[in-house]
């Protein structure tokens, strides 16, 4: 082949690489707390709203904490007139979508708080998402 050839290609490939768009999800979190418990409550429950401001989906896998033994996501679902709680493997947040943690749906189950935790409080919770990011949300307690 031509070696002047060969160069043009070679720089037209590098121009390609240095334009090249790569999408990528951006989660977002709004209003993330968790209901106060009485003294010495095993289980707490939080709360938050998830956004996509990127243009590819974000999926959530796991969550974690220092201040609890264990942080799980679960959904309340209602089966023949009984409230029970299914865990979810993933949440998956669309482009532009929001997605709501709320009492009777979806929600972080906190398991075996490492302190009392009061109103007023504050704990941080970390998102897992199954690209590798951790997205650390401050959670007040109230």
């Amino acid at each position: 082949m031509n070696v002047a050839l060969l160069r043009g290609l070679a720089v037209a490939l590098s121009l390609m690489a240095g334009t090249e768009v790569h999408a990528a999800g951006r989660l977002t979190v709004e209003d993330a707390w968790i209901r106060a418990a009485p003294p010495g409550a095993m289980m707490l429950a939080g709360y938050m709203v998830l956004g996509n401001a990127g243009d590819a989906p974000v999926v959530l896998a796991a969550a974690d904490s220092d201040a609890f033994g264990e942080v799980s996501m679960h959904r309340t679902v209602e089966e023949h007139g009984v409230a029970r709680m299914r865990p979810l493997e993933r949440v998956s947040v669309a482009p532009g979508q929001r997605v709501v943690f709320a009492p009777g749906g979806m929600h972080l189950m906190l398991m075996q708080p490492k302190r009392a935790l009061h109103a007023g409080d504050r704990v941080t919770i970390r998102l897992m998402q199954t690209d590798g990011a951790a997205t650390p949300v401050e959670f007040a307690v109230r």
